[in-house]
Order: structure tokens, then sequence, then C-alpha cells
């Protein structure tokens, strides 16, 4: 597989990035739209979801990358290698996630992981990080009851700010409480083993979607 080379971090409020995309056809995209899905934001290189989806061929794929060779890159190897329930789509998260949540199947967003995000250190640039409320209650909006989201970061800074807005949200409960010790997922990302090779820390917290009330009152 050869590597394409990009600038590691992308500004998403530059005006390059602020139209937002039109959701492709699922129906092209997957060979079984149905199926449960996991969506990736801002999956970088793909190898993550590339594994993931051999490991689970009934489950379905997203990644959600703002560079776009990675993601003409990653495309390439789904078709290299015939993998029918993965996809990768090139947008800004900021303005595209609506639009893209609002076109998948009906309960079938099951799982999204947010994972070593662009830490943006710069007090100036922190409004450029992508887990923003907005992308909270979209994310709480789309994800069917009992849902999973798995926040991971190497820089505690940015994994407190992301564990906060999840708390914030009234959809959300984490479990457990305390950061997570190993990864509850079957492959770990490229920076997840790199950064435990250093025996550096890894920062995770899992989020539960919780039933929505209102569909739990007794009339």
């Amino acid at each position: 597989m050869a590597i394409v080379r990009v600038r590691e971090h992308v500004n998403p409020l530059s005006k390059k990035y602020q139209v937002p995309i039109s959701p492709p056809d699922w129906q092209k995209i997957y060979a079984v739209p149905s199926q449960s899905l996991h969506l990736d934001i801002g999956s970088g290189k793909g190898r993550f979801l590339l594994e993931m989806a051999q490991q689970r061929p009934d489950w379905n794929f997203l990644g959600l990358e703002i560079r776009e060779p990675l993601v003409d890159q990653a495309n390439g190897w789904c078709r290299e290698m015939g993998l029918s329930n993965l996809y990768y789509l090139f947008c800004n998260v900021n303005n595209s996630l609506s639009s893209i949540l609002h076109s998948i199947p009906a309960g079938a967003l099951r799982q999204v992981t947010i994972q070593f995000p662009d830490p943006w250190f710069k007090r100036k640039h922190q409004k450029r990080r992508v887990v923003q409320p907005e992308i909270v209650a979209e994310l709480a909006d789309a994800l069917c009851t009992n849902g999973m989201v798995l926040i991971q970061s190497d820089v505690e800074e940015v994994a407190v700010e992301m564990r906060d807005r999840f708390d914030a949200h009234p959809a959300f409960i984490r479990h457990p409480e305390n950061w997570l010790d190993t990864n509850p997922l079957p492959v770990p990302t490229e920076r997840e083993v790199s950064t435990l090779k250093r025996g550096e820390p890894v920062y995770r917290a899992v989020f539960i979607k919780l039933p929505d009330p209102q569909l739990n009152r007794q009339e």
C-alpha cells in the first residue's frame, strides 16, 4: 500500500472547507445499507477502519476526514480489498455532520469513535477542535439507544474537554465513570500503539446513549 504524505493539520475554519457536502447514496456505497453503522470522526489514514471492517463484515463503517488525499488513498485500499462495508468521506465535520447523519438509515448508527483529534493547543485556535457542543448534540440525536461513543486522546487537556462536553449533554452517560485502562474495541489506532509503546498515557472514555425519556412516558 503506497502512503500519501499530507499536511498533519488542516484548519477547518478556512474558506476552502466552508461548503457542506451532499451525502452520497448509501444504497450504492454499502452492499447492505441496513447493517449497524460505526462512524469514525477524523479517520486519518483509515487503517483503523480498514481492520475493523475486515473483522466485522456484519457491520458498516464510515470514516469522515478533512484531508482529501487521505480519503482518496483509503477508498483506493477499500477497492483493492473488495470491501463493501467500508467507505471514507471527505468533509468538514463541523458543517457537514448534520446532513450526513440525517441521510443515514434511521436506527443504524450504533457506534462512534473520535480518536486522537488535532489538539490545537493555542487558545485562539481551540475553536477549531472537532468536539464542539453542536457536534455532541447532533450525535445525541442520531445515535440509537444504548449506542456507544468512544473518545481517546494522548493529550489530557483535549481528552478532558471532550469528556466534559459529552458529560454535559443529558442524552449521554459515561460508563465507567473513570478513564478506561484498555480500549474496548478490538483494533487500536496507529497513534494509540505508538503512544503506549513510548510508555505514555492514553485518556479514554465511553459514553452510552440513554433512552429518550419522551418515548418511555406512561400515557
